[in-house]
């Protein structure tokens, strides 16, 4: 039988209650970033039309690199002391990104991709102020190689539709 302890408490040089704002602002992250994975994971399977197999291959990347993100961000919220959200409830209360409705056409794919890559990007944005006052070098990192990443595809994609 396996006594229940208690961790000992995260002492990394940050305010209990700015760990519990970053890690608050994280999980909005966290929410958008898996959200936007299933989006691009969605139209990875259903893209259709001219553009089949450049797009098909290019969603493949981008939600590859969405499922690493969504680890990288929860395990930073593990690290300041506070549970990761992982349930569709949790997701759907904290993300900004709308679902799909039914099967949009590829450009309308790429559109919305667009707009969840640019909302990732200012939710990013939002939690920033937050971790530079609390001196939270790590999540700031992150948030930088984020925004860096979602903007680039951000880019990618509209350049589809120019």
């Amino acid at each position: 039988m396996c006594l229940q302890k208690t961790a000992p408490a995260v002492n990394i040089g940050i305010r209990d209650r700015d760990c519990q704002n970053i890690a608050g602002g994280l999980s909005r992250l966290l929410a958008d970033t898996y959200t936007l994975y299933l989006k691009t994971h969605n139209f990875h399977w259903n893209v259709t039309g001219p553009q089949f197999n450049t797009l098909h291959a290019m969603f493949e990347t981008q939600y590859i690199e969405l499922a690493a993100a969504v680890d990288v961000i929860a395990e930073r919220i593990r690290a300041l002391g506070f549970p990761a959200p992982g349930s569709y409830r949790e997701y759907a209360k904290l993300s900004s990104i709308p679902e799909a409705e039914g099967i949009p056409c590829a450009e309308d794919m790429i559109r919305q991709l667009v707009e969840g890559q640019e909302t990732v990007v200012r939710t990013a944005r939002e939690i920033f102020p937050l971790v530079e006052a609390a001196g939270d070098e790590p999540s700031a990192d992150l948030l930088t190689q984020r925004m860096q990443i979602h903007q680039k595809t951000a880019w990618m994609l509209r350049s589809m539709l120019e």
